[in-house]
């Protein structure tokens, strides 16, 4: 069993024993994608699969907030909030705008990049060295601003 699925069950257990039913309610559906995920692929998920489950709940629900906003329910969208606020105790931290801009020029110099042709391969490449921790939005948007 991963160590990040043994976590997130502790912190299930913890959440239930002091009544904090949002909480609870949010690490449940957690482990229910993840079971969903394991089950349909047949085998157990490392870590690293995990984060990926965790970081896609976590985008689904900033597109739920921001939609809740543009519609005016700001009670829906706190909601998801704190959702989001729950999953990412469990992400690592994320890369500051200026550890990433220092990995992508890292990258472009190794790849040889040197037009915005060579974006895709440079994209992948950094996206594979940080690991979930940056957006691939603001990953994307680096990368353009150095090779355009």
């Amino acid at each position: 069993m991963s160590e990040l699925f043994k976590k997130l069950q502790d912190e299930m257990k913890n959440a239930l024993k002091s009544g904090d039913k949002d909480r609870l309610s949010t690490i449940r559906m957690l482990i229910s994608e993840i079971k969903k995920v394991q089950i349909d692929s047949k085998k157990e998920l490392s870590d690293e699969e995990i984060l990926g489950i965790l970081q896609k709940y976590v985008k689904q629900r900033k597109e739920a907030y921001q939609q809740y906003i543009n519609a005016g329910r700001q009670d829906l969208a706190d909601k998801e909030l704190a959702e989001i606020n729950v999953v990412q105790e469990f992400l690592p931290q994320p890369l500051s705008e200026e550890e990433l801009t220092s990995i992508v020029e890292e990258t472009i110099k190794e790849l040889g990049a040197s037009s915005i042709k060579d974006m895709g391969k440079v994209v992948k490449s950094v996206m594979e060295k940080v690991k979930g921790r940056a957006e691939g939005s603001v990953i994307s948007r680096i990368v353009k601003e150095k090779l355009s």
